[in-house]
Protein backbone atom coordinates (compact mmCIF):
# COMPACT_ATOMS: atom_id res chain seq x y z
CA UNK A 1 0.00 0.00 0.00
CA UNK A 2 1.39 3.42 -0.95
CA UNK A 3 1.71 6.22 1.58
CA UNK A 4 -1.47 7.46 3.23
CA UNK A 5 -2.23 11.04 4.24
CA UNK A 6 -4.41 12.25 7.07
CA UNK A 7 -5.83 15.55 8.29
CA UNK A 8 -7.67 16.41 11.48
CA UNK A 9 -10.53 18.78 12.23
CA UNK A 10 -10.86 20.58 15.56
CA UNK A 11 -13.28 23.16 16.93
CA UNK A 12 -12.43 26.24 19.01
CA UNK A 13 -12.90 25.53 22.75
CA UNK A 14 -15.37 27.44 24.94
CA UNK A 15 -13.88 26.77 28.38
CA UNK A 16 -10.45 26.37 29.94
CA UNK A 17 -11.11 22.67 30.42
CA UNK A 18 -12.04 22.28 26.75
CA UNK A 19 -8.96 24.32 25.86
CA UNK A 20 -6.77 21.86 27.75
CA UNK A 21 -8.47 18.93 26.02
CA UNK A 22 -7.91 20.48 22.59
CA UNK A 23 -4.21 21.17 23.06
CA UNK A 24 -3.62 17.77 24.55
CA UNK A 25 -5.22 16.26 21.43
CA UNK A 26 -3.17 18.44 19.09
CA UNK A 27 0.02 17.47 20.92
CA UNK A 28 -0.83 13.77 20.57
CA UNK A 29 -1.78 13.92 16.89
CA UNK A 30 0.92 16.33 15.66
CA UNK A 31 3.68 13.64 15.53
CA UNK A 32 1.59 11.82 12.90
CA UNK A 33 2.56 14.71 10.58
CA UNK A 34 -0.91 15.39 9.17
CA UNK A 35 -1.23 17.04 5.79
CA UNK A 36 -3.06 19.83 7.63
CA UNK A 37 -5.34 20.46 10.59
CA UNK A 38 -8.48 22.56 10.32
CA UNK A 39 -10.39 24.69 12.82
CA UNK A 40 -14.15 25.10 12.48
CA UNK A 41 -16.21 28.28 12.40
CA UNK A 42 -19.48 28.27 14.36
CA UNK A 43 -22.95 28.84 12.95
CA UNK A 44 -23.48 32.48 12.11
CA UNK A 45 -19.82 33.24 12.74
CA UNK A 46 -20.46 32.67 16.46
CA UNK A 47 -16.91 31.45 17.10
CA UNK A 48 -15.10 33.98 14.89
CA UNK A 49 -12.74 35.27 17.59
CA UNK A 50 -12.13 31.85 19.15
CA UNK A 51 -11.48 30.33 15.74
CA UNK A 52 -8.97 33.08 14.93
CA UNK A 53 -7.24 32.69 18.32
CA UNK A 54 -7.01 28.90 17.93
CA UNK A 55 -5.65 29.15 14.39
CA UNK A 56 -3.10 31.77 15.45
CA UNK A 57 -1.93 29.62 18.36
CA UNK A 58 -1.53 26.53 16.16
CA UNK A 59 0.61 28.59 13.78
CA UNK A 60 2.67 30.06 16.60
CA UNK A 61 3.22 26.98 18.77
CA UNK A 62 3.40 24.11 16.29
CA UNK A 63 4.83 23.35 12.86
CA UNK A 64 1.44 22.16 11.61
CA UNK A 65 -0.18 23.50 8.48
CA UNK A 66 -3.55 24.91 9.54
CA UNK A 67 -6.69 25.51 7.51
CA UNK A 68 -9.19 28.04 8.84
CA UNK A 69 -12.88 27.38 8.22
CA UNK A 70 -14.92 30.33 7.02
CA UNK A 71 -18.63 30.67 6.23
CA UNK A 72 -20.95 33.07 4.41
CA UNK A 73 -23.46 33.35 7.25
CA UNK A 74 -24.37 36.57 9.07
CA UNK A 75 -21.67 38.73 7.52
CA UNK A 76 -21.24 41.12 4.61
CA UNK A 77 -18.63 40.53 1.93
CA UNK A 78 -16.52 43.30 3.48
CA UNK A 79 -16.62 41.61 6.89
CA UNK A 80 -15.67 38.23 5.43
CA UNK A 81 -12.93 39.83 3.34
CA UNK A 82 -11.53 41.45 6.49
CA UNK A 83 -11.35 38.02 8.13
CA UNK A 84 -9.58 36.62 5.07
CA UNK A 85 -7.03 39.45 5.09
CA UNK A 86 -6.43 38.96 8.82
CA UNK A 87 -5.80 35.25 8.28
CA UNK A 88 -3.35 35.93 5.44
CA UNK A 89 -1.50 38.45 7.59
CA UNK A 90 -0.88 35.92 10.39
CA UNK A 91 0.33 33.27 7.95
CA UNK A 92 -2.79 31.21 7.14
CA UNK A 93 -2.52 29.91 3.58
CA UNK A 94 -5.40 27.43 3.51
CA UNK A 95 -9.13 28.19 3.85
CA UNK A 96 -12.04 25.76 4.13
CA UNK A 97 -14.81 27.72 2.39
CA UNK A 98 -18.31 26.71 3.49
CA UNK A 99 -21.81 28.12 3.12
CA UNK A 100 -22.45 27.56 6.81
CA UNK A 101 -25.54 26.77 8.87
CA UNK A 102 -28.30 29.30 9.57
CA UNK A 103 -27.79 31.14 12.89
CA UNK A 104 -31.11 29.78 14.19
CA UNK A 105 -29.95 26.20 13.82
CA UNK A 106 -31.59 23.17 12.16
CA UNK A 107 -34.99 23.81 10.67
CA UNK A 108 -34.40 27.46 9.87
CA UNK A 109 -34.17 28.09 6.12
CA UNK A 110 -30.88 29.45 4.85
CA UNK A 111 -31.01 33.02 3.62
CA UNK A 112 -27.92 34.75 2.24
CA UNK A 113 -26.92 37.82 4.22
CA UNK A 114 -27.77 41.04 2.36
CA UNK A 115 -24.51 42.17 0.82
CA UNK A 116 -22.82 38.89 1.75
CA UNK A 117 -21.50 35.95 -0.20
CA UNK A 118 -24.48 33.83 -1.24
CA UNK A 119 -22.76 30.44 -1.16
CA UNK A 120 -19.43 28.65 -0.86
CA UNK A 121 -18.66 29.07 -4.58
CA UNK A 122 -18.87 32.86 -4.22
CA UNK A 123 -16.84 32.67 -1.00
CA UNK A 124 -14.12 30.60 -2.69
CA UNK A 125 -13.92 33.12 -5.53
CA UNK A 126 -13.80 35.97 -3.01
CA UNK A 127 -10.98 34.32 -1.09
CA UNK A 128 -8.94 33.89 -4.28
CA UNK A 129 -9.45 37.59 -5.03
CA UNK A 130 -8.00 38.49 -1.62
CA UNK A 131 -4.90 36.24 -1.76
CA UNK A 132 -3.67 33.00 -3.37
CA UNK A 133 -5.15 30.77 -0.67
CA UNK A 134 -5.33 27.02 -1.00
CA UNK A 135 -9.08 26.38 -0.78
CA UNK A 136 -10.92 23.28 0.38
CA UNK A 137 -14.70 22.96 0.20
CA UNK A 138 -17.30 20.57 1.57
CA UNK A 139 -19.52 18.06 -0.20
CA UNK A 140 -22.31 15.69 0.81
CA UNK A 141 -22.21 12.13 -0.59
CA UNK A 142 -25.83 11.63 0.50
CA UNK A 143 -27.02 15.11 -0.64
CA UNK A 144 -27.05 18.34 1.31
CA UNK A 145 -30.28 18.60 3.35
CA UNK A 146 -31.17 21.88 1.60
CA UNK A 147 -30.39 20.67 -1.91
CA UNK A 148 -33.20 19.68 -4.30
CA UNK A 149 -31.16 16.76 -5.67
CA UNK A 150 -27.77 15.09 -5.71
CA UNK A 151 -27.32 16.39 -9.25
CA UNK A 152 -27.79 19.94 -7.96
CA UNK A 153 -25.23 19.21 -5.23
CA UNK A 154 -22.67 18.05 -7.76
CA UNK A 155 -23.37 21.10 -9.91
CA UNK A 156 -22.66 23.30 -6.88
CA UNK A 157 -19.47 21.36 -6.16
CA UNK A 158 -18.34 21.98 -9.74
CA UNK A 159 -19.03 25.70 -9.27
CA UNK A 160 -16.83 25.68 -6.14
CA UNK A 161 -14.01 23.99 -8.02
CA UNK A 162 -14.36 26.41 -10.94
CA UNK A 163 -14.14 29.25 -8.38
CA UNK A 164 -10.73 28.05 -7.23
CA UNK A 165 -11.12 25.17 -4.78
CA UNK A 166 -8.51 22.41 -5.11
CA UNK A 167 -9.96 19.84 -2.71
CA UNK A 168 -13.39 18.66 -1.54
CA UNK A 169 -13.91 17.08 1.88
CA UNK A 170 -17.02 14.98 2.38
CA UNK A 171 -19.50 15.04 5.21
CA UNK A 172 -19.15 11.86 7.27
CA UNK A 173 -20.68 8.64 5.96
CA UNK A 174 -20.61 4.98 7.00
CA UNK A 175 -21.41 3.17 3.75
CA UNK A 176 -18.36 3.29 1.49
CA UNK A 177 -20.48 2.54 -1.58
CA UNK A 178 -22.21 5.90 -1.01
CA UNK A 179 -18.82 7.62 -1.21
CA UNK A 180 -17.68 5.79 -4.34
CA UNK A 181 -21.00 6.41 -6.14
CA UNK A 182 -20.69 10.11 -5.32
CA UNK A 183 -17.09 10.25 -6.59
CA UNK A 184 -18.12 8.48 -9.79
CA UNK A 185 -20.91 11.00 -10.42
CA UNK A 186 -18.63 13.92 -9.63
CA UNK A 187 -15.95 12.64 -12.01
CA UNK A 188 -18.56 12.18 -14.73
CA UNK A 189 -19.57 15.82 -14.21
CA UNK A 190 -15.99 16.96 -14.71
CA UNK A 191 -14.86 17.34 -11.09
CA UNK A 192 -11.22 16.31 -11.08
CA UNK A 193 -9.94 17.46 -7.68
CA UNK A 194 -9.34 15.06 -4.77
CA UNK A 195 -12.55 14.17 -2.92
CA UNK A 196 -11.33 13.36 0.58
CA UNK A 197 -13.56 11.15 2.74
CA UNK A 198 -14.56 12.70 6.05
CA UNK A 199 -14.35 10.06 8.79
CA UNK A 200 -16.29 10.35 12.05
CA UNK A 201 -15.15 7.82 14.68
CA UNK A 202 -18.12 7.22 17.01
CA UNK A 203 -17.29 8.68 20.40
CA UNK A 204 -20.92 9.18 21.46
CA UNK A 205 -23.68 7.36 19.60
CA UNK A 206 -26.54 9.58 20.79
CA UNK A 207 -24.59 12.64 19.68
CA UNK A 208 -23.82 11.00 16.36
CA UNK A 209 -27.54 10.41 15.73
CA UNK A 210 -28.24 14.12 16.23
CA UNK A 211 -25.44 15.16 13.88
CA UNK A 212 -26.56 12.62 11.28
CA UNK A 213 -30.12 13.94 11.41
CA UNK A 214 -28.90 17.49 10.86
CA UNK A 215 -26.58 16.74 7.94
CA UNK A 216 -28.60 13.98 6.28
CA UNK A 217 -26.13 11.15 6.88
CA UNK A 218 -27.42 7.59 7.10
CA UNK A 219 -26.48 5.40 10.05
CA UNK A 220 -26.68 1.76 8.91
CA UNK A 221 -28.63 -0.69 11.04
CA UNK A 222 -25.48 -2.72 11.65
CA UNK A 223 -23.96 0.27 13.48
CA UNK A 224 -27.07 0.75 15.57
CA UNK A 225 -26.77 -2.87 16.70
CA UNK A 226 -23.04 -2.60 17.35
CA UNK A 227 -23.42 0.39 19.67
CA UNK A 228 -26.60 -0.81 21.35
CA UNK A 229 -26.44 -0.79 25.16
CA UNK A 230 -22.95 0.77 25.21
CA UNK A 231 -23.97 4.22 26.47
CA UNK A 232 -22.84 3.31 29.97
CA UNK A 233 -19.85 1.25 28.87
CA UNK A 234 -17.35 3.76 27.43
CA UNK A 235 -14.41 1.34 27.39
CA UNK A 236 -16.19 -1.19 25.17
CA UNK A 237 -17.70 1.59 23.07
CA UNK A 238 -14.21 2.96 22.45
CA UNK A 239 -12.93 -0.42 21.26
CA UNK A 240 -15.92 -0.93 18.98
CA UNK A 241 -15.65 2.61 17.61
CA UNK A 242 -11.95 2.24 16.77
CA UNK A 243 -12.57 -1.08 15.06
CA UNK A 244 -15.50 0.24 13.00
CA UNK A 245 -13.60 3.35 11.84
CA UNK A 246 -10.43 1.39 11.05
CA UNK A 247 -12.35 -1.19 9.02
CA UNK A 248 -14.04 1.58 7.06
CA UNK A 249 -10.73 3.33 6.34
CA UNK A 250 -8.90 0.13 5.44
CA UNK A 251 -11.68 -0.79 2.99
CA UNK A 252 -11.45 2.67 1.42
CA UNK A 253 -7.65 2.39 1.20
CA UNK A 254 -7.93 -0.99 -0.52
CA UNK A 255 -9.89 0.76 -3.26
CA UNK A 256 -7.35 3.50 -3.75
CA UNK A 257 -8.21 6.21 -1.23
CA UNK A 258 -5.03 7.84 0.08
CA UNK A 259 -6.22 10.78 2.20
CA UNK A 260 -8.54 10.64 5.22
CA UNK A 261 -9.96 13.66 7.05
CA UNK A 262 -10.89 12.89 10.66
CA UNK A 263 -13.59 14.79 12.54
CA UNK A 264 -11.93 14.51 15.94
CA UNK A 265 -14.43 16.45 18.10
CA UNK A 266 -11.24 17.61 19.88
CA UNK A 267 -10.41 14.12 21.07
CA UNK A 268 -7.31 12.28 19.97
CA UNK A 269 -7.80 8.67 21.11
CA UNK A 270 -9.92 7.27 18.29
CA UNK A 271 -8.22 9.17 15.47
CA UNK A 272 -4.81 8.15 16.79
CA UNK A 273 -5.84 4.49 17.07
CA UNK A 274 -7.31 4.41 13.56
CA UNK A 275 -4.20 6.07 12.12
CA UNK A 276 -2.05 3.47 13.88
CA UNK A 277 -4.07 0.67 12.28
CA UNK A 278 -3.69 2.38 8.89
CA UNK A 279 0.07 2.47 9.38
CA UNK A 280 0.20 6.25 9.89
CA UNK A 281 2.53 6.52 12.87
CA UNK A 282 5.06 8.94 14.34
CA UNK A 283 8.33 8.91 12.46
CA UNK A 284 11.17 7.30 14.47
CA UNK A 285 13.78 9.69 15.76
CA UNK A 286 16.64 10.05 13.26
CA UNK A 287 19.30 9.13 15.78
CA UNK A 288 17.40 6.22 17.29
CA UNK A 289 19.43 3.58 15.46
CA UNK A 290 22.72 5.24 16.30
CA UNK A 291 21.75 5.51 19.94
CA UNK A 292 20.95 1.82 20.03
Amino acid sequence: MSELYVSFEFFPPKTSQMQERLWSSIARLAPLEPDFVSVTYGAGGSTRERTHETVARVLKETSLSVAAHLTCVAATREEVDDVLRAYWEIGVRHIVALRGDPPGGPGEPYRPHPGGYANAAELAAGARNIAPFEISVGCYPEKHPDSPSLAADIDMLKRKIDAGASRAITQFFFDNDVYFRFVERARAAGVGVPIVPGIMPVSNFAGLRKMADICGATIPGRLVKLFQNLDEDPATRQLVAATVAAEQCLALAEQGVRHFHFYTLNRDELAYAVCHMLGVRPKPARNADAAA
